[in-house]
């Protein structure tokens, strides 16, 4: 009798130590770790400001590759949301919210030295009140690296055993924040090192369009002239080619940007035609959209002027298909469906050497903001609104005014930019731009605005 009223003695007095050192426990717990990432602060806060590419940073995905991942919410700013799912218990079932974001997106400029992101959390770790802090900090001589601090708050109110839990926050809540840190780092590493804050890109839908194509390139030496001279000569040969299919061209020369190389700039030139349904070789052909090449050299079809530059033996047959699936209708020139579906446009005013940079532009957005691009099949491309203006001596006295357009997948009806009604500066056409035909490299000047409707 007297070993057990021992026992419930020690029983109680370790139940009451137990509990004044929960007592004692702190009421919260905070954990943080700090990266420097060598990009602009505006792509590192909209990437952190949507959660479109998290499942490629977060840690989850490195405990189970199955996790799933479902978007809800709005795409980008406070109440954008994500939850997973996992039979992992390392992962199990949770969720994110956007809390809030300050300054917002579009006050984040290359004068903006701090800027914070809070996001909600919802998961079966202890406590409550569990949120990540996301504190940006400009630093670089330059302002061209961004400091991330990534903090983990959460209360445990009086629950003892929310107290007691403090002892592990440096376990699976650091892990998250640490791995997850790095992650990120890796994946902004992919992205365009390019400064796009002034650009006001749009989302558009396109409708499928009927073209006929030639690939084509200049030498980066030669300039714009050749370029235009370039467009002109095959706009003359898409002429020829589209009377005689007996069809006719609906709109201007379009330039789809293939290769902007070093020493050589490689496109395909386009013209716009009214039938969808061309007679090669005696044969009603169907024309159909691009589709992603093989792999396989071996199984891919010799042809002359492939675009992706890939080396031919012979020309394709007319009325045969390249290895784009495009109409070989007569040695060089190929018919297919162009555009359909949406396109993030963006404008250039100026001369071509903007368009290019703005394309990177246009890249780097959709990278940080979930957009999904395809180079390969569905290149970049830009028509020409309003054409250059010169007076008699061929001095410039009104720049042409381009649309950029990057054909995308997996993106929302609008952009931040688009669904805040945020419109973009009108430029003064009546006269030349700044002396600096094309953009500089991030940080050292001011992007090219982009237009608000819809795209051609």
């Amino acid at each position: 009798m007297m070993r057990v009223l021992e026992f419930l003695v020690a029983l109680v007095i370790v139940a009451v130590i137990g509990v004044v050192a929960a007592v004692v426990m702190p009421g919260s717990g905070h954990v943080e770790r700090q990266l420097v990432i060598g990009k602009d602060m505006r792509q590192v806060y909209d990437m952190l400001d949507n959660f479109r590419r998290l499942p490629e940073y977060a840690v989850l995905r490195n405990y189970d590759r199955n996790a799933q991942f479902n978007f809800s919410g709005k795409a980008f700013g406070p109440g954008a949301e994500i939850s997973w799912t996992s039979s992992d218990p390392k992962v199990g079932n949770g969720g994110l919210t956007v809390a809030s974001a300050t300054p917002d997106f579009d006050k984040i400029d290359s004068n903006t030295k701090n800027a914070s992101i809070v996001w909600n959390l919802d998961n079966d770790w202890r406590g409550f009140d569990k949120h990540f802090t996301l504190d940006l900090e400009r630093q670089g001589s330059r302002g061209q690296l961004t400091q991330v601090t990534w903090s983990y708050d959460v209360a445990y109110g009086w629950n003892l055993i929310n107290r007691f839990s403090s002892m592990y926050i440096h376990g699976d809540p650091d892990a998250f924040v640490q791995f997850s840190l790095n992650n990120l780092q890796n994946v902004l590493a992919g992205v365009a090192n390019v400064d796009y804050s002034q650009l006001i890109p749009y989302i558009a839908q396109t409708q499928p369009t009927p073209m006929l194509l030639v690939s084509t390139s200049t030498q980066r030496k030669d300039g714009q002239d050749a370029v235009e001279d370039e467009v002109t000569k095959v706009s003359t040969q898409l002429q020829a080619a589209a009377k005689k299919l007996g069809v006719n061209v609906t709109g201007t020369a379009i330039l789809f940007i293939t290769n902007y190389g070093d020493q050589t700039f490689n496109f395909d030139v386009g013209l716009p035609i009214d039938s969808s349904t061309l007679t090669v070789n005696g044969q009603s052909v169907q024309l159909t959209v691009p589709t992603t090449p093989s792999l396989d050299a071996s199984a891919a079809p010799a042809e002359a002027g492939s675009s992706a530059g890939a080396a031919s033996s012979a020309p394709l047959a007319a009325g045969s298909r390249d290895r784009f699936g495009r109409l070989v209708v007569d040695n060089d020139v190929r018919a297919t469906l162009a555009f359909g579906g949406a396109v993030l446009k963006g404008v250039w005013n100026g001369t071509f050497a903007g368009v290019p940079q703005t394309r990177e532009m246009l890249k780097a957005y959709a990278q940080t903001h979930g957009y999904t691009f395809d180079e390969v099949v569905s290149p970049v491309y830009d028509i020409v609104v309003t054409p250059a203006q010169k007076d008699a001596s061929g001095s410039i006295t009104r720049y042409a005014k381009y649309n950029v357009l990057l054909p995308i997948t997996n993106a929302p009806a609008q952009t931040p930019e688009q669904e805040a009604g945020i419109q973009p500066p009108s430029p003064d056409t009546d006269a030349p731009a700044a002396s600096s035909t094309a953009p500089a490299p991030a940080g050292t000047a001011a992007a090219p605005a982009a237009a608000a409707s819809a795209a051609h």
